[in-house]
């Protein structure tokens, strides 16, 4: 069988870590089907719910397609990772492999996430695994509001397989209902957790940004910023625009404001070419993906999540956390994390000059951007805290096995 595994951290050189590793082995045992493990919100959140979990469960995770590094997050011990390796287009080979595996691990659940995994729902079933979840985490760009007639048949075809599907917002929990037509007992909302420890202001915070892009972001600038993979689904070329807009409609804030960038993938190169072009390649700055993440947040002065759809961005709540106003787009279930006027601004998609009026807006009132910085990191830690997540998909998962009287159901705030 042609699958690559990586077995994590599992250290049995004291004899009391084998025997906790022995009385371990009878835990139940979740698998979590995802099609790459690397770098995303999907992923993240996978990464923190592994690390969190009460130790009375283990856990594998199998990517139909690669893992890279990213791996490295998951620091809990004897979790095991595996590549299927799935070529692009149709590959029924990847199901036979998916279903030998299965067979193999014998897992109590299987929990598969969004559509691209949505398949290995019924190789669960023919594998024989007794509990199945399926999560919805959002849409992409080849189906980008949910539209597609042959994406919503085949969830429905699926559904009588699948015992409990998880969406991270109400906003894709009322489109599985009243669109796909899931019923409703089948559907629960589970927001997206943020580390507030890890995510946090910091008095000293822009020494990282500094160091990293240069004293044209140092003290006396604004700065505007963005991170996530630049995929088309995220729109930071609109972003970039709407940078350059500013800046023509206020040449004098050419002094002041700057732009970062933060992340890979192929609108990078795009967002690079408008700012070339209207000579500002100065006073931004895209370094690509990096690992300081949290770092980089406490250097900014606002965050900006331009995406074309939502469906709970672990990077707004990041932002959030780090005390950052947030200019979103009001797509999916961003408006379910951004108070409009109270912790950020909501903005039509696709459209520059809303964005650089918001952004324009911050700039001139620094003292509002503060406000709602504030007022955004008091919500984090109030209704977004990851304990609280790890606790709903604990709840979730005890009340299928019965390990636990289940605690009820988080729903996302509105």
């Amino acid at each position: 069988m042609n699958v690559r595994s990586s077995t994590m951290r599992d250290d049995t050189s004291l004899p009391a870590e084998t025997t906790r590793l022995r009385a371990a082995a009878s835990y139940p045992l979740i698998v979590h089907i995802v099609f790459s493990l690397d770098v995303g919100g999907l992923e993240n959140g996978l990464v923190n719910l592994i690390n969190r979990m009460p130790e009375r469960y283990r856990h594998v995770v199998i990517c139909l397609s690669h893992f890279t590094d990213f791996r490295e997050r998951i620091t809990r011990p004897g979790v095991r990772v595996f590549a299927l390796h799935k070529r692009a287009g149709k590959d029924f080979g990847v199901y036979v492999r998916l279903w030998r595996l299965l067979r193999r691990l014998k897992p109590d659940i299987v929990h598969t996430r969004n559509y691209g995994t949505l398949d290995s729902a019924v190789v669960a079933a023919l594998a024989g695994v007794p509990r199945r979840i399926h999560g919805e985490h959002g849409w992409d760009m080849t189906d980008l509001n949910g539209d597609s007639r042959k994406y919503k048949w085949l969830r429905r075809a699926v559904s009588p397989l699948i015992h409990r599907q998880v969406t991270v917002s109400n906003h894709l929990g009322g489109w599985l209902r009243d669109t796909v037509g899931i019923p409703g007992e089948r559907v629960v909302s589970i927001c997206n957790g943020v580390d507030t420890a890890a995510f946090c202001p910091a008095r000293r915070a822009r020494q990282a940004l500094v160091a990293s892009a240069g004293r044209e972001f140092g003290p006396g600038k604004f700065i505007v910023g963005t991170v996530g993979r630049m995929d088309p689904v995220k729109d930071q070329v609109t972003l970039a625009r709407a940078f350059a807009a500013l800046l023509r409609e206020h040449p004098a804030l050419q002094d002041t404001v700057r732009l970062v960038m933060v992340g890979d993938g192929p609108l990078r190169r795009e967002s690079k070419a408008v700012l070339e072009r209207e000579g500002l390649s100065a006073l931004a700055w895209l370094p690509g993906r990096r690992d300081d993440i949290a770092a980089i947040l406490q250097g900014l002065d606002v965050f900006v999540l331009p995406s074309l759809n939502e469906g709970i961005s672990n990077t707004i709540l990041e932002a959030m956390a780090s005390g950052l106003p947030v200019i979103a787009t009001r797509v999916g279930g961003s408006p379910e994390l951004v108070l409009d006027g109270r912790t950020g601004a909501l903005i039509p998609p696709a459209d520059a000059a809303a964005l650089a009026g918001a952004i324009e807006q911050y700039v001139a009132a620094p003292e509002r951007a503060v406000a709602h910085g504030q007022a955004g990191r008091e919500r984090a830690e109030r209704e977004f805290s990851l304990d609280a997540m790890v606790a709903a998909y604990t709840s979730l998962y005890d009340g299928f096995l019965g390990t636990e009287t289940a605690a009820g159901k988080r729903q996302c705030v509105e």
